[in-house]
């Protein structure tokens, strides 16, 4: 595995420091321009956040766009396994550049097919992990071992075993994560947890989080392999099978990947899109480091929705309530209701106009989730969505996921972070990694 610095591929630090060296040591002036002293209102090199991608998929493009922008980032590299596709979004980030800054022409983004030599570069200060789930773990805990800092899609693993592998190493490493359930830093979710964790609408008995169901078998014929296309790698840690653009689509495509809805990848938009309205879901109920007791699939215990239990008896249904609410708390007192697009109602409706007073329960606050990775970076305070966060809003769509697949009620213990005597669901907490794959 390569260690050293990629060939032109030299840090700004170091870049200046050198430069500065050279013109004491002849005599000579070495002019630099002002933007790169940071005058002007430029950052100078020397503190801008370096960064890399770990995949360049829709989604990350997106956070691609959005970094480039920012004169206090600069993107150094990225890595793809679909070589076409990790060459174009260089090239762009290099003609991105050149145009910013005025000049004819730039180089500094490099390419990368294995992520392992991306990981090791020391000029690099941060990763963005946009890969699809069943690599989340693998490509975190290596980002962390080389001293990286991560923001990372969610869910924040494929499985339980992985999350707490990804915990573990961040925490081992002294690493700053923010996991990308950007609702968190979302004016109306934010309003919405408050409303609830402050007792406006009383003692909450019931939540409706309306997200789809839990992933399926991938049965996909053959198709032929793509040239550019690094299937083995793609796969990883899964086991072998023949390439479908299903799971990984064309250089051309602009699309949604459809791997999310497929079991050995992902779960489904149990995990896709519960990671973002669980997540709100628990942080409104004040659950972020715990999770329910139970969970029961429909059919059993008189239910006609999964339904988790919490210790306080709190029920938390899948699906249910109000459509067009993602999340639904109903108390004793009121209701609140909260979606995407700043959504937010109330029954009654004039208790989404309270603020918040002194001395009530105020959440973390994050106004731009990106940004809010960054700072972390450059204060290393805890961004709003740390990896325990993700950790145990991941856990509930898990839970939930083994209870559809086994079709009956289990009994989960969140410290310990097992079902309770019962073998068989334990051993899908975890999965067995293909060779040569370790998570370590």
């Amino acid at each position: 595995m390569k260690k050293n610095v990629p060939n032109g591929a030299t840090s700004r630090r170091r870049f200046l420091k050198q430069g500065l060296t050279a013109a004491a040591a002849t005599g000579f002036p070495y002019v630099i321009p002002g933007s790169a002293l940071g005058l002007d209102g430029a950052t100078a090199p020397s503190n801008r956040i370096t960064i890399g991608f770990i995949g360049i998929g829709k989604m990350a493009r997106g956070h691609l766009n959005s970094f480039r922008r920012d004169k206090g980032v600069q993107v150094l590299a990225i890595n793809d396994v679909e070589k076409g596709r990790c060459e174009e979004h260089a090239r762009l980030t290099e003609e991105f550049y050149a145009k910013r800054d005025g000049q004819g022409s730039y180089k500094g983004c490099d390419t990368y097919g294995d992520y392992r030599e991306l990981c090791a570069r020391p000029d690099i200060d941060g990763l963005i992990i946009a890969t699809p789930n069943h690599w989340h773990a693998l490509n975190a805990v290596e980002a962390a071992k080389n001293g990286k800092d991560i923001y990372l899609e969610k869910p924040l693993a494929h499985t339980i075993g992985e999350g707490q592998a990804i915990v573990r190493a961040v925490r081992r490493y002294g690493r700053i994560l923010q996991v990308g359930s950007m609702q968190r830093s979302d004016t109306a979710f934010h309003h919405a947890c408050e409303l609830v964790r402050n007792g406006r609408i009383g003692t909450v008995h019931r939540v409706n989080v309306n997200v789809g169901g839990p992933p399926t078998e991938s049965y996909l014929p053959e198709e032929a392999l793509p040239e550019g296309l690094d299937w083995n790698m793609w796969l990883g840690p899964c086991i072998w099978r023949p390439y479908s653009s299903v799971l990984c689509p064309p250089t051309s495509w602009d699309g949604w990947a459809r791997w999310r809805y497929y079991r050995d990848y992902a779960g489904g938009a149990m995990t896709d899109m519960g990671a973002h309205h669980y997540d709100i879901a628990q942080w409104g109920l004040g659950m972020d480091h715990t999770g329910p007791v139970e969970v029961i699939p429909p059919g059993a215990g008189g239910e006609d929705r999964l339904v988790y239990v919490y210790a306080n008896g709190v029920r938390m249904y899948h699906g249910g309530g109000k459509p067009e609410a993602a999340v639904e708390w109903i108390g004793d007192k009121g209701i609140v209701r909260v979606n995407r697009g700043q959504y937010l109602e109330t029954e009654p409706e004039t208790i989404k106009l309270d603020s918040i007073g002194p001395g009530e329960v105020r959440l973390y606050r994050s106004r731009n989730h990106k940004n809010n990775w960054l700072e972390g970076i450059r204060t290393r305070k805890e961004c709003i969505c740390t990896p325990e966060i993700g950790h145990h809003t991941a856990n509930v769509c898990h839970i939930g996921n083994i209870a559809y697949w086994l079709r009956r009620p289990l009994k989960w213990d969140p410290d310990d972070e097992v079902f309770v005597d019962d073998p068989e669901a334990n051993r899908l907490l975890n999965r067995p990694m293909r060779e040569p794959w370790v998570l370590s």
